[in-house]
């Protein structure tokens, strides 16, 4: 009898780990942030919304933790002119907006980083835009 048990545990136990590591298999590379808008009215007080999306099921990622947000001048070769980030309340499922101080029109990119929950990897995106009078 118990040389039947030990290799059903066995089974048991192999088919668990490879279930558990198909889940585990998502990468940053299957979640995308976008630019909800690629132009945005320049000045204090402007609103930058980005979309998290599961690449592989098209569906918009709720609740990640966004921990590390860059605002610069990059895209027009000042990378040192950077503006505030704050986190604002989401108004759409999967999108994740912050206020900033886009202090002049011209090429900006905002740097954004995020943990999915349930994926151990870190998302990461640098989305270029630009601030418009």
């Amino acid at each position: 009898m118990k040389s039947k048990i030990f290799p059903r545990a066995a089974m048991l136990a192999l088919a668990s780990f490879i279930v558990a590591s198909q889940a585990a298999k998502a990468a940053q590379e299957d979640y995308e942030f976008q630019l909800v808008k690629n132009e945005i009215k320049e000045g204090d007080g402007a609103v930058v919304a980005v979309r998290l999306l599961d690449k592989r099921t098209g569906a918009p990622v709720n609740n990640a933790v966004v921990f590390a947000t860059r605002m610069d001048m990059a895209p027009d070769g000042m990378e040192a002119m950077t503006a505030p980030v704050a986190a604002l309340p989401s108004e759409e499922a999967g999108t994740y907006r912050f206020r900033t101080n886009l202090m002049m029109a011209g090429g900006w990119r905002f740097s954004i980083a995020a943990k999915v929950q349930g994926e151990t990897e870190t998302v990461e995106r640098r989305l270029e835009f630009k601030a418009v009078q």
